[in-house]
């Protein structure tokens, strides 16, 4: 019986943050409507999540190329196909691993550090603060917030896929011997198109949603002083990954 109400309990726990989530969604989405929201707080949080993660964005871009080919070169090596490695490793780049493996790096940055700033803020009671000087913490801080985080995750990802192929490419050519130029004639000879991209975009725009939703929801529901600030980032962290796995299925499957 235990057990049962531990599942029922969770069970409701996870219906309850997703409908508070929708809710905020909601929100969000009526103030973008309106216009009602901080545009400076948009701009520098543009700054603060997509330009200062570049760093990162790169070094797993780069390393995620290389382990495509890595990955592909044995059954390039055994069959020859010299000229399908460019369409092995731009598939599985453009759909699947580019938008995954940049979404899971930001949701650790950017995302875990958006709650940890919500939560600070929650808990030193700045939002009370906000609220009682007539500002709306809706579109003074989450609505740029989520733009924020959304834009980053699509902008990251196309910049990612393009350094992931370019650096596919070179590593095909040191460890096995395709030219660059077999590669990308292999990735653009027909077998790829521009669906592959678009679903790779769609990905990152879904994984953006989710960890901005769940980075702001948890913030704002932060209590318990600076040991709920870290159980909020912990979940976060937690949301985000499991959101991300399960809409990676979602989408695969519904646009596959």
């Amino acid at each position: 019986m235990g057990a049962l109400a531990a599942v029922g309990g969770g069970v409701l726990g996870v219906v309850s943050i997703t409908g508070a989530m929708v809710v905020l969604a909601a929100g969000v989405l009526w103030r973008l409507f309106r216009g009602d929201f901080d545009r400076q707080e948009v701009v520098r949080n543009l700054y603060k999540m997509g330009v200062k993660s570049l760093p990162i964005v790169i070094v797993t871009a780069l390393f995620t190329g290389g382990i495509m080919v890595i990955q592909a070169a044995p059954i390039v090596e055994r069959y020859q196909a010299h000229g399908l490695l460019g369409w092995g490793a731009g598939f599985g780049t453009l759909r699947e691993i580019g938008p995954l493996l940049v979404a899971l790096m930001v949701s650790g940055r950017v995302g875990a550090n958006n709650t940890a700033e919500l939560g600070t803020m929650v808990v030193t009671e700045q939002i009370d603060a906000l609220r009682a000087l007539a500002i709306d913490p809706l579109s003074f801080l989450i609505v740029p917030r989520c733009v924020g985080i959304v834009a980053t995750l699509f902008l990251s990802n196309i910049f990612a896929v393009l350094v992931a192929l370019v650096a596919a490419a070179y590593v095909g050519l040191a460890l096995i011997g395709v030219s660059p130029s077999v590669f990308y004639n292999g990735l653009t000879g027909g077998l790829l198109g521009v669906q592959d991209f678009l679903h790779g975009m769609l990905k990152s725009v879904v994984f953006g949603v989710v960890i901005a939703l769940s980075s702001c929801h948890f913030g704002l529901q932060t209590s318990g002083g600076a040991p709920g600030v870290g159980r909020s980032v912990n979940a976060t962290v937690v949301a985000s990954a499991v959101g991300i796995f399960v809409l990676d299925y979602v989408v695969s499957f519904a646009f596959g």
